[in-house]
């Protein structure tokens, strides 16, 4: 029978681990940090509670209200007007432990380790060896071991030690840098179901800045491509400065950051290893969402394992794991480009951030977003919609001036 190492246990490798643990694989999932929090919004979209069967308990906040402000601070309302419809606030914390301890209630072998190597063999039949500090003693040096497994998914992250194993080549990436604040009850009040996305030069030349409600906190934090520790510092200097009237009196309890990969890893599959998640580069462009689409990604992942091995009876060539990226590609392919196309349109100047916050105020293009991400279908609009949508997105950037070269 099959052996498999799944490699990090966040919603990736929690994903893949409890998929392959239900077909009955002999499954082992390696966490470096037990109580990890990841930095990170921790929005999710309303498929993903119910696709994955997350519980009510882990959700903090049901946002059904976004502010979208633009460099002018012009405030663009989008409400949520169905009832059953929300974006979900969770901690990272609470979400990777749920699914890290279900994956383990399901069989899947949780290994308290830091993987430091991966020795690759030279046919398609011998094993592939792990060696990893053992950390289950409760010590951070840990105790080094090695397991021989048939499989490894690379589940871990940005800074993927097993995709450096497979040379699966570099990619760009964003840094989130994020505080999570602490406000005084009548200022928390206000984010009771509301979150906010800030954009330009300000607070990101790039991406966009956030405050995210949390259970007893909000997270304020910002995000940008130009990794410099200044620039950073004062792009989050500037998301604090132009929420400082919402955020006064807040006290700062933890400070995270975190790099954030901008588009897919050369090699996602060799050999027998596949790289899922974040190590793989499935976050996405304009939005920055990274949480559904890495969950995402190891389920389909663990899924064409489990077929193409037949629940595990024999090792998968390279060529039958890749048709987990084919079908990635197929069902995932055009809401990549077009939130790449988004980025690049909308968040090149401060002009063009002004156009893009205009453009949110109508209501069809906040149904035609809201469908897309609570629901991660590229909604087909008819074409009345759909033309008046272009119409008014060309307006709005000529408006802006934002059309200059």
């Amino acid at each position: 029978m099959l052996r498999v190492a799944v490699v990090g246990s966040g919603p990736a490798g929690s994903s893949a681990a409890e998929t392959l643990a239900k077909a009955g694989i002999e499954t082992y999932l390696f966490e470096r940090k037990l109580d990890n929090a990841k930095p990170c919004g921790g929005a999710i979209p309303l498929c993903m509670v119910s696709e994955f069967d997350l519980p009510d308990e882990i959700i903090d906040r049901r946002v059904r209200n976004m502010k979208m402000i633009s460099p002018s601070n012009v405030e663009v309302d989008i409400n949520l007007d169905r009832q059953d419809e929300y974006i979900g606030m969770c901690r990272r914390e609470v979400l990777d432990g749920f699914m890290r301890d279900r994956a383990a209630s399901l069989g899947a072998k949780l290994i308290n380790g830091t993987v430091y190597q991966l020795d690759i063999p030279s046919n398609n039949t011998d094993p592939y060896t792990l060696h990893y500090a053992d950390h289950s003693n409760g010590d951070a040096q840990g105790v080094m071991k090695t397991l021989k497994v048939d499989v490894v998914i690379g589940a871990d992250g940005a800074n993927s030690r097993i995709a450096k194993a497979i040379d699966a080549g570099d990619y760009n990436y964003a840094i989130a840098f994020q505080e999570r604040i602490r406000l005084p009850e009548d200022k928390m009040a206000y984010y009771e179901n509301l979150a906010e996305m800030y954009v330009g030069t300000d607070v990101s030349p790039d991406f966009y800045a956030w405050v995210f409600p949390k259970y007893d906190h909000v997270a304020v934090g910002t995000g940008t491509m130009k990794v410099n520790k200044t620039m950073i510092k004062d792009l989050q200097a500037g998301i604090r400065q132009r929420a400082a009237r919402k955020l006064e009196g807040g006290q700062i309890i933890k400070v995270e950051a975190h790099p954030i990969p901008e588009h897919p890893r050369p090699r996602r599959v060799v050999g027998r290893v596949a790289l899922v998640g974040d190590a793989a580069g499935t976050v996405t462009k304009s939005s920055g969402e990274g949480i559904y689409f890495a969950a995402k990604s190891a389920r389909m992942c663990a899924e064409t394992l489990v077929e193409v091995t037949n629940g595990g009876q024999r090792n998968p060539t390279e060529d039958e794991l890749k048709l987990y990226l084919k079908r990635w590609d197929k069902q995932y392919g055009i809401t990549y480009l077009v939130l790449d196309l988004l980025q690049r349109v909308f968040y090149r100047t401060d002009a063009t951030r002004e156009a893009f916050v205009e453009m949110c105020s109508d209501k069809d293009v906040q149904r035609l977003t809201f469908d897309s991400y609570l629901y991660k279908t590229v909604v087909p609009a008819n074409p009345l919609i759909q033309m008046k949508i272009t119409a008014k997105t060309i307006g709005s950037l000529l408006r802006g001036n934002a059309l200059a070269p």
